[in-house]
């Protein structure tokens, strides 16, 4: 048992440097080369619409699986962007058979358009900016919905009871995830899923917007004491970082969770005003244990952030193993709303005197008064009125 667990170990660790290597040889040295990074960068890089390839493997062909591996493993030196660069490519191939129909048919030129147009004029993914403003503020409502009646099945009751850890959460850009239903969990959403620990979880999220400068904002809400308690936030999005994405833990439990993953509180160049969504436990897959009380038991190897269901995991002593029901309740709810801030109408001094006509002789003479700005309007708030009036009069010490 020893010599196999020993074995198995070091064939991961070889798997492991070779993808290092790979990735040090695609790459170069800038990149971090430890498999555990390299899979985060793989995997924002082909989920995210704004981050553009700035190195391509050298020599790829079109249609090949040369080509398909480049655009699946080149992340290196992401940085955000509203377009898509596309991979630059030898089309071997497609080139000859463009010069055959160069030589055999008058419509060549034409045909060889269409084909270029084809694989160089792909759709452009532009991000739309909420034009109502450049940024909102919202209030965050957690409420949980974790009862000894909705889930009873080892329903926690002492050491710890059914509580909830604090809520962490960020506003950012498309191209940025805290964490990714079908994605493998980062170190900081493992510790975070399996110990309440934040620590690593935030400096993941300082170093992409110092990176990237995707994270607008981070922010937290208080834990909650029992199953069905509440909690509750405000937090800032902004014209460009316009996604929400937060995680909470369900304590106690192996490395469960429920959360939000980028939800994009513009909608059709506008603010939203209220949204409310039903959350469901997620499995961070970095720890095997089967109900919410369960002793640590690590991952090997690591598998990927899944929901959990009424049917899966599918071992009968599942926490939630619910063979009956076709879906679970909720375990908890959230509500966004945009706080509408109180306008705020401009507020101007009174009339100065009015100061001396002047003009020429036998001419009517023009005198002014003035008054200027004690409060500036906001939040949609009345306009200033004129700061300077005008009227004719007879001109003063003529000549």
């Amino acid at each position: 048992m020893k010599n196999g667990t020993l074995l198995r170990r070091h064939m991961r660790h070889t798997h492991m440097d070779r993808r290092g290597e790979t990735s040090k040889k695609v790459f170069g040295s800038s990149l971090d080369p430890s498999p555990l990074h390299m899979g985060r960068n793989l995997k924002r890089g082909l989920s995210h619409r704004a981050w553009r390839v700035d190195r391509i493997m050298p020599g790829a062909d079109c249609g090949s699986q040369d080509l398909q591996s480049t655009t699946q493993t080149a992340t290196a030196q992401v940085i955000s962007s509203p377009l898509h660069l596309l991979p630059l490519c030898r089309p071997q191939n497609n080139m000859a058979k463009m010069t055959i129909v160069h030589r055999s048919s008058p419509l060549g030129w034409l045909a060889t358009l269409s084909l270029l147009c084809g694989i160089l004029a792909m759709p452009v993914d532009i991000e739309t900016e909420c034009s109502e403003g450049t940024n909102a503020k919202y209030s965050l409502v957690f409420t949980g919905k974790w009862s000894q009646m909705a889930f009873p099945k080892q329903y926690p009751m002492y050491r710890p009871p059914a509580q909830w850890s604090h809520l962490i959460g960020v506003t950012h850009s498309s191209d940025y995830h805290i964490w990714q239903s079908n994605e493998f969990a980062s170190n900081g959403v493992r510790e975070f899923a399996e110990k309440g620990e934040a620590w690593t979880l935030m400096k993941e999220v300082e170093a992409a917007g110092e990176r990237i400068q995707s994270v607008y904002g981070v922010f937290s809400a208080p834990a909650v004491v029992g199953g069905t308690g509440q909690t509750s936030s405000e937090f800032e999005v902004y014209t460009r970082h316009s996604f929400l994405s937060f995680i909470v833990r369900i304590v106690p439990s192996p490395d469960w969770f429920v959360g939000v993953d980028s939800i994009n509180l513009c909608e059709g160049g506008h603010w939203r005003e209220n949204v409310s969504l039903d959350l469901f436990p997620f499995d961070a897959g970095t720890d095997s244990g089967f109900t919410f009380s369960s002793p640590n038991f690590e991952t090997i190897p690591q598998e990927k952030v899944m929901q959990i269901t009424s049917s899966f995991p599918s071992h009968p002593a599942n926490s939630f193993y619910y063979p009956r029901l076709k879906h679970l309740p909720p375990m908890a709810r959230v509500t966004l709303t945009k706080i509408k801030n109180t306008p705020l109408d401009c507020e101007v001094s009174a009339w100065s005197p009015w100061g001396l006509c002047r003009g020429k002789c036998g001419e009517p003479g023009v005198k002014r008064r003035t008054r200027y700005i004690h409060l500036h309007p906001a939040n949609n708030g009345a306009a200033c009125p004129p700061l300077e009036e005008e009227k004719t009069c007879d001109p003063d010490n003529c000549v």
